[in-house]
């Protein structure tokens, strides 16, 4: 019997199958495993003799249509700020590449010109990989990709940390990904809703699909206990995922979680929910409260919009959403609007 049942058409596999299939099967336990697989946390952490390496594995996402310097960009981010929510250093990266057949010399070049870019900028160096060319490889998928982040485990930012009474803080708002890649992947219904300066506007959001420098900021402050990125199933799904994690509740003010007049425009266009939708860019953290009037002036110095959002609560208090005095619990939205839509328009250009 099938269990096709089990899984979403398109995305990540569900937790209930995540939790049934995959995190039982874990291979052999190890004593300096200080961080494993789990919900709500982007990264495994192992101690080593002096301190201690977060690692995280995504696959690596290469949209020609995005031209490759720009697709190269996305996918060296989308890899590198998975261990940047650690609160440690992002430091190595490993890149295995399985490309199609199509891809020529020059797109391969321009391609790894600009993840090198990104390297020297973020001081980050490429330790190992692999690269070729094979039958049935295709397009985003291109191969895979692992980074690491090295420093002392006093540094090291997680569920573990969090307390009752902590504030959440939410960084550029929702909908960031979903943003950006319609905008560039689908010009003309942009232009045709609002014109070019819209769709111009809505495309620029592409370059905030990263938290690299959002946790730069954020490890400064020793308050910060952890970080998260809002990729898959958005807002909602990350602060979930983080209560569940932390094994607290969450109260949340949906109406102080800022959103971009552009995305605000893109969800409407769209009709989807922008809290649901992929935001890779968007970081979910929790602090201490002592250090949030400090952390939020310092990423405004930044031009990082950011907001406080909301407290952690005890467990028994549930995971809450409060709008205009109304509560209704937050519930993970288990399948990200994005993929559906998008594979919907790109059959109606096709």
């Amino acid at each position: 019997m099938s269990d096709s049942h089990d899984l979403p058409a398109l995305g990540k596999i569900n937790p209930e199958f995540f939790d049934r299939v995959i995190y039982p099967r874990l291979g052999a336990p190890a004593p300096e495993i200080i961080i494993g697989p789990r919900h709500g946390v982007d990264y495994g952490v192992v101690r080593t003799g002096d301190g201690c390496m977060a690692m995280s594995t995504d696959p690596f996402f290469i949209v020609p249509a995005f031209g490759f310097t720009r697709a190269a960009w996305f996918a060296f981010h989308i890899v590198m700020c998975d261990v940047a929510v650690s609160g440690l250093v992002p430091r190595y990266l490993s890149v295995d590449l399985n490309l199609p057949p199509e891809m020529t010399e020059a797109q391969i070049e321009e391609m790894w010109e600009s993840v090198h870019g990104e390297a020297l900028k973020y001081d980050i160096s490429v330790v190992t990989g692999h690269t070729a060319r094979y039958a049935g490889c295709n397009y985003p998928m291109v191969g895979g990709a692992t980074a690491m982040a090295v420093g002392p485990e006093s540094e090291l930012r997680g569920p573990h940390r969090v307390k009752s009474g902590d504030v959440v803080v939410v960084t550029k708002g929702p909908a960031i990904e979903m943003t950006g890649l319609l905008a560039v992947c689908f010009p003309q219904k942009f232009i045709d809703v609002g014109g070019a300066s819209f769709q111009k506007e809505a495309e620029d959001v592409f370059f905030q699909m990263s938290v690299l420098d959002d946790c730069a900021i954020a490890r400064r402050f020793p308050g910060v206990h952890a970080m998260h990125d809002a990729t898959e199933c958005g807002v909602w799904g990350g602060l979930y995922e983080m209560a569940v994690a932390s094994g607290h509740g969450l109260r949340i003010d949906e109406e102080s979680i800022p959103i971009q007049p552009a995305i605000k425009r893109t969800a409407e266009m769209f009709d989807v929910d922008p809290f649901c939708g992929i935001s890779e860019g968007t970081l979910l953290l929790i602090s201490d409260p002592s250090d949030v009037p400090a952390l939020l002036a310092e990423f405004d110095r930044n031009d990082i919009l950011a907001a406080a959002v909301g407290e952690v609560r005890p467990t028994a208090d549930g995971m809450k959403i409060v709008r205009a005095g109304t509560e209704r619990p937050l519930v993970h939205p288990r399948v990200d609007p994005y993929w559906g839509l998008a594979d919907r328009l790109a059959r109606e250009v096709a």
